[in-house]
């Protein structure tokens, strides 16, 4: 339940909605439309600007701007800021929504892709919507069980799913509508976890799911009755048959073997979406390859379209228009999923519409919109795959030694950025006053490593298909400590038009929040170690901060009613980052604790914090060989490690298995034959036999010593004040 300022109650299902001329005058009502809430259109997201108090799409307006003209908050007052209301979510897993704000009214997801709407005055609940996703399957989504948000449209509100399925909800009742499972083959670990947008009447949505070896599409459904209206492959299929549309009939050249129909090809467009109305164009960032190592995917040769591509589609039909491929044969996990700007800017004296991207290969792309032609291209970070980018060709210059992991010497090799990127899917952000974009940037690196013989598909679906060794990292505390030396975060102030830096914040690790930026020269961020901050747009200073109890993800947004500006943040550590790469990810210092923050001018409500950690339990005695421990550390690593963290160490999102109760290790054998399904723990049968669930219980408990012997974290806890940069 929210904590807010005092405020009047409404009871927790009064259709407030059908009342606001009865109750308006005594209960202070924001003003909502009082026919159709969520009346939104086409010509309401494309003219945006003209009600700058809502936040009606995605990225605000469909260029995914993320700048709001809004300005009663500037830089000389926001040291003001105090916390209006706050909303507690179900369940304290990762949280990466960007909310929708639409006449008083706030739709946002949690994780497992509840839908909760809120009054965006006040904070109070208005209804929840639990689309029950299937928990027996969270095993197959990488990246925990997370959600980037809903779209709404005409007066229903759309979220994907973390199962596959894509849901409309009626805004007023909270309930359901209609829904569709949008998985291509029930036999492949589909997912979703990013947030629909609503072009020209069709929901658009892309699934989630390379990393267990799926074949990535688009698919838009008539947003009334939820019917598929175009589906764009993003990769091929099978070479014998036709190709499906002239996008495959390109792409299909670019393939060698058939492994790769197998192993599914990947190209998952899993996040980034924009639209230019006046083009009537599409765009789809395309994910990574799967398998990951090109020899296995494609025996090591083209550049297999259209992966790691941004590519544009006629939003009406979904029929290829143009392409640019930022990471020709990705071998690193370079996807190009991340977040797109649009936005009118002069170069070399003559204005351009273009596209704006920084994905995960570390550069900044500037590409016409209209044709997709590269027009720049820079690297915000050191980076050390490529040379840079060849401006004849819009290739980049790969250097032979990141490249020789997979080819040549096919030795183990580390490259810079790592499987996270120089940017993931924080999204950015574009003040058109400053003319900068706001980059949550990550400087980090990660091993690569080749492996000799030709991998099987694993039966078992929740378990990663990559076709090498990645995420290499020691167990010892000094060695980990070294290795997290080299990762660390930045918020970039990028100038696209001269390809340079204008300013820089460290942070402490990678993970950071997305941006906002508005009209009162104010950049807002989270960061990963718990913070809520505001700078100047144009300088970079820190104006404002505040804790916010938790890791903080999610871009923040603005918006404004009855005249009074907000500024809205949700909380809630998690994700890639906090589960696979747990050691790393302590030194955020945060543990999850999921909620709804909200601050306005001379706000006073008290934040709501987490309980403190439970102590560790003494684990039961170690009773088996070292043989016997190495072999459950290989089983650990290669199945577990993607949800509880390499070597077994959990940042804190789900359970830190050297911490478990007597109980639990009584009944460890039970749960891996899925005990726990309903709290999302997929069972084991299929992947071990019973010595091998031994085999992984003996190496816990061996880890559950070396941390009473090491410390609580194995790796310090850093903080902001304490890092240096």
């Amino acid at each position: 339940m929210p904590t807010e300022t005092p405020a009047p109650l409404l009871p927790r299902r009064l259709p407030r909605l059908l009342l606001p001329a009865l109750l308006g005058a005594c209960v202070n009502l924001p003003a909502i439309a009082a026919d159709m809430p969520a009346e939104v259109d086409g010509q309401r997201i494309a003219n945006a600007d003209a009600e700058p108090g809502n936040w009606m799409s995605h990225g605000r307006d469909y260029g995914e701007q993320r700048y709001s003209p809004l300005n009663k908050i500037t830089d000389d007052n926001v040291d003001d800021l105090g916390l209006a209301w706050s909303y507690k979510l179900d369940i304290d897993r990762g949280v990466e929504a960007t909310p929708i704000v639409v006449d008083g009214v706030m739709y946002t997801t949690g994780p497992f892709s509840i839908v909760y709407a809120l009054d965006a005055r006040t904070g109070k609940e208005i209804w929840t919507y639990d689309p029950k996703s299937d928990r027996a399957r969270a095993g197959e989504a990488c990246c925990d069980a997370i959600n980037r948000g809903v779209a709404v449209w005409k007066g229903k509100v759309y979220v994907g799913v973390l199962d596959g399925r894509l849901e409309a909800i009626d805004a007023k009742t909270g309930e359901r509508v209609w829904s569709v499972d949008t998985r291509y083959d029930k036999a492949r670990s589909y997912s979703i976890t990013g947030a629909p947008r609503v072009v020209n009447g069709k929901v658009v949505i892309g699934n989630g799911g390379a990393e267990f070896g799926v074949r990535g599409y688009v698919t838009a459904y008539d947003a009334e009755t939820g019917e598929q209206a175009w589906r764009f492959f993003t990769v091929p299929g099978d070479p014998d048959k036709p190709a499906e549309g002239k996008g495959m009939e390109i792409a299909k050249k670019t393939w060698h073997g058939r492994a790769f129909v197998e192993q599914g090809g990947g190209g998952t467009a899993w996040d980034s979406f924009a639209y230019d109305p006046e083009l009537n164009l599409l765009y789809i960032g395309v994910g990574n390859g799967s398998l990951w190592d090109p020899v296995w995917r494609s025996e090591g040769k083209g550049d297999n379209l259209f992966l790691s591509s941004i590519v544009a589609v006629n939003a009406d039909t979904g029929e290829y228009v143009w392409h640019y491929q930022t990471t020709p044969g990705d071998a690193w996990d370079y996807t190009a999923t991340q977040h797109m700007i649009l936005a009118d800017l002069e170069i070399e004296g003559k204005p351009r519409k273009v596209l704006m991207q920084a994905p995960k290969n570390g550069f900044f792309y500037v590409i016409d919109r209209a044709t997709g032609e590269l027009l720049s291209a820079e690297n915000i970070v050191p980076i050390n795959w490529a040379k840079g980018v060849d401006m004849k060709t819009g290739r980049p210059i790969v250097d032979d030694e990141a490249a020789a992991y997979w080819k040549g010497e096919k030795k183990a090799k580390l490259v810079q950025p790592g499987f996270w990127g120089a940017h993931d899917w924080h999204p950015m952000s574009y003040n058109p006053n400053t003319g900068l974009v706001y980059i949550p940037a990550h400087i980090m690196s990660a091993w690569y490593e080749h492996v000799p013989d030709a991998p099987a598909r694993n039966k078992f679906k929740s378990m990663y298909q990559l076709g090498l060794k990645t995420g290499m990292m020691p167990e010892d505390p000094e060695g980990l400590a070294k290795y997290a030396d080299t990762w660390s975060g930045k918020l970039i102030a990028w100038d696209p038009v001269k390809q340079e830096q204008a300013w820089e914040v460290p942070y402490v690790t990678i993970f950071n929040g997305g941006t906002l930026t508005t009209a009162g020269n104010l950049v807002f961020e989270g960061s990963a170690d718990g913070r809520v901050i505001a700078y100047a747009a144009d300088t970079g200073k820190k104006l404002w901060e505040q804790p916010a109890a938790s890791g903080v993800m999610a871009a923040p947004i603005t918006y404004s009613v009855d005249g009074e500006q907000y500024v809205t943040f949700m909380a809630g550590w998690g994700g890639a980052f906090a589960t696979f790469a747990g050691a790393l990810s302590l030194r955020a210092g945060v543990q999850p604790y999921a909620q709804v923050l909200t601050y306005k001018l001379g706000g006073t409500a008290e934040l709501q914090e987490p309980a403190p950690r439970p102590d560790a339990p003494q684990p039961p005695p170690l009773t088996a060989d070292a043989a016997t421990v190495e072999a459950g550390a290989k089983l650990y690593d290669g199945y577990c490690s993607q949800c509880h963290g390499i070597h077994a160490v959990s940042g804190g999102v789900l359970p830190d298995l050297r911490m478990l109760s007597p109980q639990t290790h009584e009944q460890f054998l039970g749960i891996l034959h899925g005990a726990r399904i309903p709290d999302g723990m997929p069972s084991f049968a299929e992947a071990f036999t019973m010595d091998q669930m031994k085999q992984i219980h003996q190496y816990l408990i061996k880890r559950a010593h070396d941390r009473l012997e090491n410390g609580p974290t194995d790796l310090p806890v850093l903080t902001q004040k304490t890092a240096s940069h």
